[in-house]
């Protein structure tokens, strides 16, 4: 399921409290997911780690009560403490590394919404990410009674989708672009390989080094965070983004400048342009890119309007839309 259906459903879905799990490769953005949606339904999340965690994490005997109670931690949402909100996530990372001692405790928590006799307030729902045991990424057996305590749902990548959370990250329009180019680098994950290029990847470990880098040490970095192969793509991407003409140039003239005809040039062009694109000059920007082929057009224009909403609002982009309602609509 690809990410904008799993948001709706996991909102939809929230009102009932039901248990989710969320699996998929890694790197694919599980986690991110459900932070998403509780920031959007304005609830808190609490996230811990599982494999990480020790069975004594969730709580040790007090020897000093009598009967003997457990003293629980101070993470846990406990329903008879007044600081704690009456609404939340609960969220468990990777919970299919948890060892069965520590699936056990989930099972528990996640039927039972308690912990050693401290209730979950009523509103807070339990929910779990995890990879797969076919992605061969350190997963375990899940306990038959965990699976059956909730609902798991596949998350698959989408390049839409990703392309539009990773520009609301700030992500740097040349990996944007050069994944539009090249979708099947977006995520192609192989056990076999010490690198794969992921999602997460690239967003968090290639983007924040656009630019930052030389041009003669960069290749190296990319190979370490993305292997070897995605690397000399992108780095080979890069040397054609920094020969394009001079964007600036090509809108004092966008009637008559050159437009390129290789597919990699289009698409780091039409990068390019987007992120120059002002209210001032968006009808020059739309000038040009509709002299290209149209799937660069749509690209140049729809990554400039994700970067800045206010070009929705110009005479230019309303008559693109026009001309352009098959794909809008």
């Amino acid at each position: 399921m690809r990410a904008t259906y799993l948001k709706r459903l996991i909102k939809d879905t929230q009102p009932t409290l039901r248990p989710l799990c969320i699996e998929g490769p890694p790197g694919g953005g599980k986690t991110s997911v459900v932070e998403q949606c509780a920031k959007e339904l304005e609830l808190p999340i609490i996230t811990k780690h599982l494999p990480t965690m020790l069975v004594e994490d969730f709580g040790v005997p007090d020897i000093n009560t009598t009967p003997m109670a457990y003293k629980v931690p101070g993470w846990f949402p406990d329903a008879a403490d007044p600081a704690t909100p009456e609404a939340g996530i609960l969220l468990f990372d990777d919970r299919n590394q948890a060892d069965a001692s520590l699936q056990k405790v989930l099972a528990n928590i996640t039927q039972a919404r308690e912990l050693h006799g401290h209730k979950l307030p009523r509103g807070w729902r339990v929910m779990s990410t995890g990879n797969r045991q076919s992605d061969r990424a350190g997963s375990n057996r899940v306990l038959s009674h965990l699976r059956d305590r909730e609902s798991v749902l596949e998350l698959e990548t989408h390049l839409d989708d990703w392309c539009a959370y990773a520009m609301d990250q700030g992500c740097a329009p040349e990996v944007v672009t050069f994944l539009r180019f090249r979708p099947g680098l977006l995520h192609d994950f192989d056990p076999q390989r010490d690198v794969s290029p992921t999602p997460r990847s690239w967003l968090e470990g290639v983007s924040p080094l656009v630019g930052v880098l030389s041009p003669e040490t960069e290749y190296e970095y990319f190979k370490g965070t993305v292997g070897e192969g995605a690397a000399a793509e992108f780095s080979g991407f890069l040397k054609i983004a920094r020969k394009l003409p001079n964007p600036d140039g090509i809108l004092l003239h966008p009637e008559t400048a050159d437009v390129p005809t290789d597919p990699a040039t289009c698409y780091a062009l039409a990068g390019a342009l987007a992120q120059r694109s002002t209210t001032n000059n968006f009808s020059k920007v739309i000038t040009y890119v509709s002299r290209m082929a149209p799937e660069f057009s749509v690209l140049a224009v729809s990554m400039a309007v994700r970067r800045d909403d206010e070009l929705t609002e110009t005479q230019a982009f309303t008559q693109w839309s026009i001309a352009h309602q098959e794909v809008l609509f």
